[in-house]
């Protein structure tokens, strides 16, 4: 069962903003000021930078491939089985982690009105409000995208404010940027690797593309506006944070901007601070649950898991089964592990998948899979995502020993598993090998992912296929060498249709002779319909022919590529109007006769009929 399509731009928005401002605003400022000094102002936006590539290139992905999964599907698709079963395994424990971690950060808010805490009440406190938010997710998508909505409105009014009421009413003691640049470039661009972890968010957006309306618009405003907004509001949030708070205190500070309102507000300012900072956690757990149970889900669905996962509740519409395995591990992460560590192993692990992202763009463009039509294109391909992956390995190479090493241990759990499980229950060909197979072979061959891509194109586009649709799947097709003279076009067709109408084939010719000699059927430049009646009752059949060099009518000075034959008997002169008119909006979809000339084979001229955005009649 289909997961329901209800999340517009402002969803989009508030899934990737209210992720993204949460720990990387409330907590990691004085972490990272630590590190950097005032110059973590540049890490912030030089982070917000490096994300730049990778939001372009999964708005591409997630607008031609828009299913749950998100970064696993994109990859398994253009790189193949081993490589997506890491990322969509990768992809599910990082999204796992940092809900698990914003969870602790709302048990820690105890503090705000308990100072004594302790360390297993704040863990009691995060597993009680795991339960709720898989609760939510198990009843209701709806609930947790409007529940989104409130929230994030709510945190970005706090955020705002501060941000302002900071700017206009502080008084600093200090001298807030002496010696800005003192901890050097090198340092603040490894500080920049440590908040990478702050934009994550956009990354949750590609997870639950399968549920968004109208990908086209909604995937793409929605990501780069909250790319935007957030990368400004941290710039501008850690501007007045370090403008306000002594540097020696802002260093070992945890709760840093509830720290600095404190100063400027006093205890209320504090406390509206501490309640933006406890909202923010409650997105991003909301937010995280949400996107990492649709991992396991797609996993699923491509053999690479148990078919359990891949299970939607006909009653909620939600994935329930993938739901409770990742509640499950998120409550074993805050129960039995140090989050803090593990953190920084699935910003690493995160690193290397927008690696995989951008290379998989690289891939599926330079495929050239006919069927590969994103509504959005990255810009500067591929010099984009080239220069994305090259930042991002620097940035991996400056994360440490200990994260690089359970990455590479964690990709060869995930390789084992593959080889062990998923390989037996998937046999899908990725981009990267059909583009491997063309450049060996150079022969033009239909790849099963030419198919896949075309089911999720009908899906994303709401194509319901009518008569004309199914006429064209069974249809026969030429593809014709060489110059050719129409009278010897019109013997080939003859010859491909006569047993399927059942009549002679010379009479069939005849008519095609005589309805070209009473007025030609060329009705535009390089577009031909030739169309003729036959004897009998209901039939009606259609004929693709194309001619790359060019079909040769009298009296025609441009040779017609495109040939639409049409065959029909006298009591479906109707229909008839209604295919010529299903033809000519067909043949005026925007580089058609590009796309019909590049086709690599028949199949594939009858899939840019089948995937026409055309109006479509079922009557």
């Amino acid at each position: 069962m289909p997961l329901k399509r209800q999340f517009g731009v402002w969803d989009i928005f508030c899934i990737a903003s209210g992720a993204m401002i949460s720990s990387g605003l409330f907590v990691l400022p004085g972490l990272a000021f630590a590190q950097a000094g005032p110059a973590v102002i540049f890490s912030y936006a030089i982070a917000g930078l490096l994300f730049v590539p990778s939001s372009l290139c999964l708005a591409e992905l997630a607008t031609a491939m828009p299913k749950s999964g998100g970064n696993y599907f994109f990859i398994e698709r253009g790189i193949g089985g081993p490589v997506g079963t890491f990322a969509g395994l990768a992809n599910w424990l990082a999204d796992a982690l940092k809900a698990a971690f914003a969870l602790i950060g709302i048990g820690a808010s105890l503090s705000l009105i308990m100072p004594d805490v302790g360390i297993w009440h704040v863990k009691l406190t995060a597993i009680g409000s795991a339960a709720i938010f898989v609760a939510i997710n198990c009843v209701s998508v709806k609930t947790v995208g409007r529940l989104q909505v409130i929230l994030v409105v709510l945190l970005l009014a706090a955020v705002i404010l501060y941000i302002i009421a900071g700017y206009a009413l502080a008084r600093p003691t200090h001298q807030p940027f002496a010696g800005f640049f003192n901890a050097g470039p090198r340092s603040v661009f490894a500080t920049s690797g440590m908040v990478f972890i702050s934009y994550l968010g956009l990354n949750m957006v590609a997870n639950v593309a399968g549920e968004v309306r109208d990908p086209r618009r909604s995937i793409p405003i929605g990501m780069i506006s909250a790319l935007v907004i957030v990368t400004v509001l941290y710039v501008l949030a850690v501007y007045v944070t370090i403008n306000i708070m002594a540097p020696e205190d802002l260093s070992h500070s945890l709760t840093p901007l509830a720290s600095a309102a404190g100063i400027i507000f006093g205890p209320l300012g504090a406390a509206i601070i501490g309640s933006a900072s406890l909202i923010a956690f409650v997105t991003t757990a909301n937010g995280g649950i949400l996107s990492a149970s649709r991992h396991p889900m797609a996993m699923s669905e491509d053999g690479q898991l148990p078919p359990a996962l891949a299970r939607v509740s006909p009653r909620f519409s939600t994935p329930i089964g993938s739901v409770l395995l990742t509640g499950v591990f998120i409550v074993a992460v805050i129960a039995f592990l140090t989050v803090e560590e593990l953190v920084k192993v699935a910003s690493t692990m995160m690193l290397v998948l927008f690696v995989l992202v951008n290379t998989a763009v690289i891939i599926m463009r330079g495929s050239k899979l006919q069927n590969y039509r994103p509504l959005f294109r990255a810009p500067l391909h591929p010099y984009l995502p080239i220069a994305g992956i090259i930042a991002y390995v620097f940035l991996i190479a400056d994360m440490g020993a200990i994260p690089l090493m359970t990455t590479a241990a964690f990709a060869v759990a995930a390789a084992g598993w593959y080889f062990v499980y998923a390989r037996r229950h998937q046999e899908r060909e990725s981009a990267l090998m059909y583009l491997v197979r063309r450049a060996i072979s150079r022969e033009m061959y239909r790849s099963s992912l030419d198919e896949d891509l075309k089911q999720i194109a009908i899906e994303r586009d709401d194509i319901i296929h009518d008569r004309f649709d199914n006429i064209i799947r069974g249809c026969a097709v030429l593809d014709v060498e060489g110059p050719i003279e129409s009278d010897d076009m019109f013997a080939q067709v003859a010859s491909v249709l006569s047993p399927r109408l059942g009549m002679s084939q010379q009479r069939l010719f005849e008519l095609f002779v005589e309805r070209e000699h009473q007025s030609s059927t060329v009705v535009e430049p390089g577009l031909a319909i030739p169309h003729v009646i036959v004897p009998g009752e209901n039939i009606f059949d259609v004929l693709l022919l194309r001619s790359r060099s060019g079909v040769r009518f009298p009296a025609q000075d441009k040779p017609v590529n495109v040939v639409f034959v049409l065959i029909g008997s006298a009591d479906q002169r109707n229909y008839h109007l209604r295919a010529l008119m299903a033809v000519a909006h067909i043949v005026q979809e925007h580089d058609f006769i590009d796309r019909w000339l590049k086709a690599p084979a028949g199949e594939h001229l009858r899939d840019i009929i089948l995937l026409s955005r055309r109006k479509r009649d079922e009557t």
